[in-house]
């Protein structure tokens, strides 16, 4: 009896073991390989629970973000383009963040359901959209001035995430190059106002010496001074880079120089002989007066004296016993001396 009930426990041991492996082969995988049969609202809940999990994975998306520098030169027009949208994804709204420097931030958003623009902060009106930013939401500014330096970025929202464009924009400004001479054979290469700072070359090289001057907006003058003991060389050339393009003068040695010498001196010069002319005949005018003055003096003087002379010397012939002796002394010697000449006369035409 007891090997009886002991075989039974185990057959129905066994019996349990299969059944339950039967079960779960069932439960596991459907009869014949085919997946078993559902209903439709069971089929709707399923797509419905995928396209969910599909929205979440998009969701889920990095927004992609890129940044480039981008230069232009002043007074241009520059276009800052928003990153291109694929034809899968609904755009939604655009917005623009623009940061200068030594202002408040500016924001310029475009909502493409209701085709309205609006703004928030902004008072430059160079900064403006595209005529169609339906079609092309970019940012044009025009003209491009200094204090447009600063940041941009573009935030376009879709159904397929958010996607950032940022630009560094640096405004460019030529300098204005000049060359001269100075009065001691020096040269000057000047390249003012420029943005940045350019660059300045001597050819053939010499004995240069160069200064950087900011000013204050950004803008830097850059003065080139070169000088040359070689009096062989007659032409110097400077060269000015920059990035908004080269430049190159060049300039005679000395020529300038003496030109400007000449011209000095005939300006100083020529007032100094005016001024030594004009004395000198004010000098000779007054001595020419003054002779004249003295001869009229001495005449009037020599007139007095002889009016004053006469009556004492007739006084004094008439009177005085001494010059009528010596008066006929000499009237006696005139009258032998005329006698003798005439008896010398008279012989010699007797003896001819």
């Amino acid at each position: 009896m007891p090997c009886t009930l002991g075989t039974f426990g185990l057959w129905l041991l066994l019996i349990l073991t299969v059944s339950l492996v039967a079960e779960t082969r069932t439960l596991v995988t459907p009869s014949n390989g085919l997946r078993p049969k559902m209903s439709k609202d069971n089929d709707s809940a399923a797509s419905t629970n995928s396209s969910l999990m599909d929205r979440q994975q998009s969701s889920f998306i990095l927004p992609v973000e890129a940044n480039y520098s981008l230069s232009k030169p002043v007074d241009t027009k520059a276009v800052l383009s928003c990153p291109p949208i694929t034809q899968k994804a609904v755009l939604v709204t655009i917005r623009w963040e623009i940061i200068l420097r030594d202002k408040p931030s500016c924001t310029r958003a475009y909502r493409r359901d209701t085709n309205e623009t609006r703004a928030i902060n902004c008072s430059d009106e160079t900064i403006s959209w595209d005529p169609r930013p339906d079609r092309n939401p970019a940012l044009q500014i025009y003209p491009v001035a200094i204090t447009h330096d600063g940041y941009y970025r573009c935030e376009v929202v879709t159904t397929h995430g958010h996607f950032y464009h940022g630009y560094h924009l640096k405004v460019l400004v030529p300098p204005e190059v000049t060359l001269f001479q100075l009065e001691n054979g020096t040269i000057v290469c000047r390249a003012a106002a420029g943005k940045p700072a350019a660059q300045i070359s001597w050819t053939p090289g010499g004995d240069c010496h160069t200064v950087e001057e900011p000013l204050g907006n950004d803008t830097v003058t850059i003065q080139s001074s070169c000088c040359w003991e070689d009096h062989r060389v007659s032409n110097v050339s400077c060269s000015v880079s920059h990035l908004t393009g080269n430049r190159s003068l060049s300039i005679e040695r000395n020529s300038g120089v003496q030109s400007a010498v000449y011209v000095k001196t005939v300006y100083i010069i020529l007032p100094v002989l005016i001024i030594l002319v004009i004395v000198v005949s004010i000098c000779l005018c007054k001595i020419g007066v003054c002779r004249k003055c003295k001869l009229k003096k001495r005449e009037a003087n020599s007139v007095a004296e002889e009016d004053e002379m006469q009556p004492y010397a007739s006084y004094t012939e008439k009177n005085n016993p001494l010059y009528d002796t010596v008066s006929q002394v000499k009237r006696s010697e005139v009258l032998q001396n005329e006698a003798d000449g005439l008896c010398l006369h008279t012989s010699y035409i007797t003896g001819i």
